[in-house]
């Protein structure tokens, strides 16, 4: 379902997480370094903590993005020094950015991240999120959800893949 105004994206958003935090919670935290998943990328391999990494690196580019707009201004999108045709280099970037991070922190990390997520969509009106173009034909609650429920719901089928080729599920 594609949301169309900021109640739809708040339960778009919790059906996707709430599903996706399951798939995290028996998850053998010697098993969350492999990188035995389907990679990002065609023919590439991640682990559950490069997965992780990587939601919470949206999380907080769309944080960001909040933050530089607030202060009116547009933000490079997606990143500094990243087009939108360079979303594989981008996720090396937040594997990078997180690659200190354990599996119990970066889920920690994940949690947090969408809770502010959450407060910042509550922080906005429907006009704002729903009624107002932000980027090209795109209304901020579209650019929000295009970067949590949509890619919650690719983390989770991705993961349960995974554990069942573990045999985890």
């Amino acid at each position: 379902m594609v949301p169309k105004n900021k109640d739809e994206l708040v339960q778009e958003i919790t059906s996707a997480y709430e599903k996706l935090k399951v798939e995290f919670e028996n998850i053998p935290e010697n098993l969350s370094t492999e990188k035995t998943m389907e990679g990002q990328l065609k023919d590439t391999k991640m682990s559950v903590c490069n997965l992780l990494a990587y939601l919470v690196g949206w999380g907080n580019l769309v944080l960001k993005w909040d933050k530089v707009y607030q202060s009116g201004k547009m933000p490079d999108l997606p990143d500094t020094g990243f087009k939108m045709n360079e979303m594989g280099r981008l996720a090396e970037k937040f594997y990078q950015d997180y690659a200190d991070d354990n599996f119990v922190s970066l889920v920690k990390k994940y949690n947090e991240v969408v809770t502010k997520i959450f407060d910042l969509i509550d922080s906005k009106s429907n006009k704002e999120l729903y009624e107002t173009p932000w980027y090209k034909k795109y209304p901020f609650g579209r650019m929000i959800q295009f970067n949590t429920s949509s890619p919650y719901k690719n983390a989770r089928a991705r993961i349960r893949k995974w554990k069942k080729e573990k045999g985890i599920l």
